[in-house]
């Protein structure tokens, strides 16, 4: 189903959104503009027009397929059961990281996802402000800006870097991470953008990124990128990663096979 000239055109598509949608309101927001649809959840009107139209993009590019947007489940639940449809399935983050966009500062990433049988085998993840797009195909390698992503070589473990944002951590895990983050080289907060996040790993710039809540929307597409660049993605008790509703099961992801059981050790005992 997925093949290279789908991929460039889903690729266009994500940013011609975020050149045409997503840009041109960031930091020009009104305030009538930003809402919470949630507790703690802000979304924006530019999140909303961006997921209208990548939705009608990517129905058009693959027709039969269905989209579940973030948007689109936050004012439906039910939405979330088309996953387990036998459609071919897009998932669509029309701006990651919209608490970073609403205040007026980065990063923020527009992400999709193409499903087949409930299994990611498509990725595009696009930072519009760095102009930084990763993609990949299932079996196809990673790729950011069009070069291809290379295996990554372990580090010691005092020289890994990366992420683990305790904000929705359970407090014991909280506390595993706490006391074992000084066995790692540097373990920071994160940058309120799981896509953001995601291309760092991939990049080299960070080793791990370690995540409690689990969106299929903020981690289908990272998900794949990882893998395809030779990484790992595992649920925190070992388990591989794979699409789930619930958004609470916990997630680690790492450049290689090496950096996961290092960093699961110091900080998941």
């Amino acid at each position: 189903m997925i093949n290279a000239q789908l991929s460039g055109q889903v690729g266009a598509l994500v940013r011609h959104t975020a050149a045409t949608v997503v840009l041109p309101s960031y930091q020009h927001l009104q305030a009538s503009e930003i809402s919470e649809k949630g507790p703690g959840e802000v979304v924006t009107v530019a999140d909303r027009r961006s997921e209208e139209v990548l939705t009608a993009g990517l129905l058009d590019l693959l027709p039969g397929s269905v989209v579940v947007g973030e948007e689109a489940v936050s004012a439906d639940p039910a939405v979330l059961r088309q996953l387990a449809g036998d459609a071919p399935a897009w998932i669509v983050d029309p701006i990651d990281g919209t608490a970073n966009y609403a205040s007026g500062r980065s990063p923020f990433c527009v992400m999709v996802a193409l499903l087949e049988a409930g299994r990611p085998v498509g990725a595009w993840i696009y930072d519009p402000i760095d102009d930084l797009m990763g993609h990949a195909l299932d079996g196809g390698g990673a790729f950011l800006n069009d070069v291809r992503v290379e295996p990554a070589t372990p580090l010691p473990v005092e020289q890994i870097r990366g992420i683990a944002p305790a904000t929705y951590y359970p407090a014991d895990l909280r506390a595993k991470v706490t006391n074992g983050k000084s066995r790692l080289g540097e373990v920071t907060g994160g940058q309120h953008c799981a896509g953001r996040e995601y291309l760092d790993l991939i990049s080299r710039r960070q080793q791990f990124t370690m995540f409690w809540r689990t969106w299929p929307w903020d981690h289908a597409p990272g998900a794949l990128l990882v893998r395809e660049a030779g990484g790992v993605v595992r649920r925190l008790d070992g388990a591989d990663y794979a699409i789930s509703p619930d958004p609470g099961e916990g997630l680690l992801a790492a450049a290689d096979e090496q950096t996961w059981q290092a960093v699961a050790g110091a900080l998941i005992p």
